[in-house]
Parts: structure tokens; C-alpha cells; sequence
């Protein structure tokens, strides 16, 4: 019996339009140059050397730390990453309102290329309807708020008990904590776990899940990253189209 089911968010509910490593780092950098128009606009960055400056800082502290999180699962969220350049370049007018301003912008031209599955809503809506199992979201990403606002926006917020993110917790999966974590808020024990369902498209969500304790369902991803690491686990439940875990469900009970 399945009491609960752990969503994960990119090419799991959502897709990126167009998918490619370098439309996504595309994104970033016309995020990061809006943010910098805003720096100059209030005239925090006065010379365009200091823009220059604050921009390669940003994206060699972005590429360091996306490199040791994949060694140690620790997240580095967008917004400690702006404000550890701005302490390393001695700019200290930032206050909180304008650094959660600068990392939505940083991250507004991402968002508006992940859309919903054809059917996502559907899927959801019928687990709500069918079903007494709860519901979670949980998503490596460094902008919990960037999350959130996604789910909102396409009216997708009230069937989660929880949504959780890498930058809420401070670690990445497939590290088991932020996993515990996420049954936790869903208001489950560890002694549920062999009924929890994890469904996600890589290494992070399956692995993750094994060493948890928590089933696995993988839902096979069209497009790949060059960095994927390799599922070894055999014997793995897959999926193809979001819909098909109903009938995972259903053969469960």
C-alpha cells in the first residue's frame, strides 16, 4: 500500500522547452544581466568595470560551487551567492528585500521556459480525487521561491503536503537527510518509508530514494545531460508519460 509519493520537479512534472545545456546556462546569464541593470538603475554599480567584475564573480563562484555540490550535496542558494560577492567586492547597501529581488530576476528567464506535462494536472487531480495518498515535491534547485511561484502559477499548489527544495534545506539529493526531511513535513515516519514512492528522472531521485529506504519509479527522460550518472539498480520500475504512475498505484494496492 502506497501512503505517500515524492515528485520530483524538472522533466518529472515539468519540462524545459527546448531542453539544452546551453539554453539553460543561457538563461542564467540573461537573468544575471538583468539583475546588473537593476545594480546600475539604483547606481550600486557605477562603472561598467564594476559590472564586468561582478559578473564573472558570479558565474566562477556559480561554476565552483555546482561543482562541489556534486561531490558533497551541499546547496549553495542563488541568494548566498550574490551576497558573498557583494561582501567580497565591499558593497554593503544590499538589504534582504533587494537581494530576493535580484535572485527571482536572476532566475526569471529559467522559469519561464519549465511548463507543466500535458499531463501533470490531470495526474495530480486524480491522486487528490482517488486516493488518500499524500503528495510531496522535492527538487534540487538553488531558488526555493523560483519553485514555489512555478507551482503557483499553474494552480498546482494545493495538492502538495509539502514542497521542499535544496535551497530550503541546505543539501542536494541524493543525500538521505533532505529524503528524511521530506516525509517528515509530510507528516509521515521513518517506519512509512517502504510505503513512500519516490518518481524521478536521474541518478539523484532514484539513488537517493534506494538509500533511503523508499520505492522508486523512473520516469524516463528524453533529452540527457552530459554529467548523468549511471542507475545500476535493476529491476526498476519506469515510466515514460507522468500519467503511467497511476497504474503503478493501482497494481501497489
Amino acid at each position: 500500500m502506497i501512503k505517500a509519493i515524492i515528485f520530483d520537479f524538472g522533466f518529472t512534472l515539468f519540462y524545459f522547452t527546448d531542453a539544452s545545456l546551453e539554453k539553460y546556462l543561457h538563461c542564467y546569464q540573461k537573468g544575471l544581466d538583468k539583475a546588473i541593470d537593476v545594480l546600475k538603475e539604483r547606481g550600486i554599480l557605477k562603472h561598467k568595470a564594476d559590472s564586468e567584475i561582478f559578473k564573472k564573480k558570479i558565474n566562477s563562484l556559480r561554476s565552483k560551487y555546482f561543482a562541489e555540490s556534486m561531490k558533497d550535496h551541499k546547496e549553495y542558494p542563488t541568494l548566498s551567492i550574490f551576497k558573498t560577492i557583494f561582501d567580497a567586492m565591499g558593497i554593503n547597501n544590499i538589504d534582504k528585500e533587494l537581494l530576493d529581488l535580484l535572485t527571482t530576476i536572476y532566475h526569471s528567464y529559467e522559469a519561464e521556459e519549465w511548463q507543466p506535462f500535458l499531463k501533470t494536472k490531470e495526474t495530480l487531480e486524480r491522486l487528490a480525487k482517488t486516493s488518500n495518498i499524500k503528495l510531496a515535491l522535492l527538487s534540487n534547485h538553488p531558488h526555493h521561491e523560483t519553485i514555489k511561484r512555478l507551482i503557483a502559477k499553474h494552480k498546482l499548489s494545493h495538492y502538495f503536503d509539502a514542497i521542499i527544495t535544496s535551497a530550503l534545506f541546505g543539501k542536494r539529493k541524493p543525500h538521505v537527510e533532505i529524503f528524511n526531511y521530506t516525509i517528515q513535513q509530510m507528516g509521515l515516519k521513518k517506519q512509512d518509508k517502504k510505503h513512500i514512492l519516490m518518481c524521478g528522472d536521474e541518478y539523484a531521485d532514484i539513488m537517493g530514494a534506494h538509500r533511503a529506504g523508499l520505492q522508486m519509479v523512473l520516469y524516463e527522460r528524453k533529452y540527457k545531460f552530459p554529467y548523468e550518472k549511471e542507475i545500476t539498480l535493476t529491476d526498476l520500475k519506469m515510466i515514460q508519460e507522468i500519467s503511467e504512475i497511476l497504474n503503478i498505484i493501482e497494481l501497489e494496492e
